[in-house]
């Protein structure tokens, strides 16, 4: 089972979205669906969450309002087979959005480009002929540029079986700050993510568009977890936290999409109403709610 998953926060899209995602990639389908109840926060009926697969990757959306809007500092990189699949992929994919870097060859790549797709989430394709694969990228920029490298470290440190598996810096005369990274590759829980340091002026950095939901078996997890990634960062409410570096990350027990799935809508609506007034999430009072 995935241990980390994609959580992205769309205004009212989330469900649209979704089936557009799932339309390009192989290996794909839609997940469980759950909508908001008479316990809210959003519209009963509406989509509140739902899963979905990209070439075997799970994601999660949420339906959660305007509050915040997709940036480059998290993006996905697709790794594509051919020339074929990358132009069709790009086709779609930047089509009503904003084109980064032009799809075209450049001196780290035959064929390479960056883009925002109509719903703000960006993308970079990258022709490599082998295996089609879809990386978690993190853009260090602003006040954390630099940062890159320490954060693969303390990432690694904190979830098992996590490991550093390429660094490339950047040199005198590259434009940037010689020394910081220009791609690192590593893995978290077996799950492989990349990283790049940029010292170029942008509007953006990390926020809670786009976090990452890390599942827990135990509530012994949940507080080593949250206390670890917590630690020089911000808590917010019902299992959400960010980091010292800016990045979000929900902790989460497994046990809670049995719970909100519950077939007695009372008892979802009692745990939905138990979860909204946490901050770190707690098993036993969740399952108290559910009673």
């Amino acid at each position: 089972m995935q241990k980390i998953t994609p959580f992205l926060w769309f205004d009212t899209q989330a469900e649209e979205a979704a089936k557009f995602y799932t339309s390009l990639f192989d290996n794909s389908k839609i997940g469980g669906v759950r909508r908001y109840g008479d316990a809210g926060p959003g519209p009963r009926g509406q989509v509140m969450t739902l899963s979905f697969q990209l070439d075997g990757m799970t994601f999660m959306a949420l339906n959660g309002g305007p509050q915040f809007t997709f940036t480059p500092a998290v993006s996905f990189f697709v790794t594509c087979r051919t020339e074929q699949e990358i132009d069709a992929l790009w086709k779609k994919l930047s089509k009503g959005g904003k084109v980064l870097m032009e799809l075209q060859k450049y001196p780290f790549s035959e064929k390479f480009g960056w883009t925002g797709d109509k719903y703000g989430l960006t993308w970079q394709l990258h022709l490599t002929g082998g295996p089609a694969r879809i990386t978690p990228f993190f853009l260090f920029v602003g006040k954390q540029h630099g940062k890159a490298e320490e954060a693969m470290k303390y990432w690694g440190s904190i979830f098992p079986s996590s490991a550093i598996h390429q660094v490339q810096r950047y040199g005198e005369g590259q434009g940037e700050e010689a020394g910081t990274v220009m791609h690192g590759r590593f893995s978290l829980a077996g799950q492989e993510f990349m990283a790049m340091d940029s010292n170029r002026e942008h509007a953006f950095s990390f926020n809670e568009a786009i976090s990452f939901s890390v599942d827990c078996e135990t509530q012994e997890e949940v507080d080593e977890l949250w206390g670890k990634l917590s630690a020089g960062g911000k808590e917010s409410r019902c299992g959400w936290l960010q980091d010292k570096y800016g990045v979000s990350w929900q902790i989460v027990p497994s046990v809670l999409g049995e719970l909100l799935g519950d077939k007695s809508p009372a008892r979802a609506q009692k745990v939905m109403q138990a979860m909204l007034k946490m901050s770190k999430l707690d098993i036993k009072e969740l399952q108290a709610a559910a009673r």
